[in-house]
């Protein structure tokens, strides 16, 4: 009898939702009591040395906090993605079942092989991201999760509609022996490492941890429109991937959030696929092959 595929719901699923909802009243309740908050938009008229000076005395932290309809559309970008991923789920579980009968090793031992996906699926977020912010593609899915000009727990919940468009950067993991259920796993959790990052009632750590992990300090830098830090900070747990790789980057100067063309919109379907018309329409207007391909895999502007 073949089996057929389900959709599984397990306890870290079962609880993120409502800590999602805790924490995120607990952190607006926090910025409330804030002294001083920043006006967004406050850096919109900074000069370019006042966004990237040399000084390398850090800038004081002083949040943008929450606004209402922000937090809203990210919500609904959740739910968007909550929906579309669930179904996308079964065909790429499916996939994965695939490859991993065909795969290239026997791991025997589950704790090693879950070490290894959690460091490998950590290893190729690394890549993947970073292949989202260097080719206009596939920015066309992660330019979702940037666009908005506040930075806070609602923020990590502003996730795209298009993940089927880096889907494939997994897959060497189950082909590698990795069970399919640890791949998916290693996923799960790397992700939901990534929400706490999401926030600026935390400032810089100890060194120790700086030196490691990707802490709140190195995700605000990646979530900048400052020069210095455009493509910078691509890490999912381990901040150590980009220092080999060339790609960390401090935080020192107050970080202005959102896209270098902020699209000022909080409708989710435009938020959603904005990118990924307008690169549509630049590539319909393009002549000739060689330069429609260039248009999907130019750096995004």
């Amino acid at each position: 009898m073949q089996k057929t595929s389900k959709i599984k719901f397990d306890f870290i699923d079962a609880i993120s939702l409502p800590m999602f909802a805790l924490t995120m009243i607990a952190e607006a309740r926090t910025l409330q009591n804030r002294p001083h908050l920043r006006a967004l938009g406050d850096l919109d008229e900074a000069s370019e040395e006042e966004l990237s000076g040399s000084d390398s005395n850090p800038d004081p932290l002083v949040p943008v906090g929450y606004e209402t309809n922000d937090t809203k559309a990210s919500l609904k970008m959740l739910a968007g993605n909550i929906t579309i991923n669930t179904l996308f789920s079964l065909l790429l579980g499916k996939f994965y079942r695939t490859l991993y009968s065909n795969r290239i090793f026997n791991i025997k031992n589950r704790k090693l092989s879950f070490l290894i996906a959690m460091i490998g699926w950590d290893f190729l977020y690394y890549w993947s991201h970073r292949l989202q912010h260097e080719r206009r593609i596939f920015w066309a899915n992660h330019v979702t999760h940037h666009s908005s000009e506040h930075y806070n727990l609602s923020t990590a919940l502003r996730q795209p509609w298009s993940g089927y468009l880096v889907s494939w950067v997994h897959m060497p993991l189950p082909l590698l022996g990795i069970p399919v259920e640890q791949v998916m796993k290693a996923g799960q959790l790397n992700l939901l490492y990534q929400y706490w990052i999401h926030t600026e009632t935390i400032g810089r750590l100890s060194k120790p941890i700086e030196n490691l992990f990707n802490t709140p300090s190195h995700h605000r830098v990646h979530h900048g429109a400052n020069p210095q830090y455009i493509d910078k900070n691509y890490a999912g747990i381990l901040i150590t991937w980009d220092k080999i790789f060339g790609t960390f980057e401090p935080e020192v100067r107050k970080v202005k959030y959102g896209l270098t063309k902020n699209i000022k919109t909080f409708k989710p379907l435009r938020i959603a696929y904005h990118e990924l018309t307008d690169l549509f329409s630049d590539f319909r207007k393009e002549k000739g092959w060689k330069n429609k391909i260039s248009c999907l895999l130019d750096h995004p502007d």
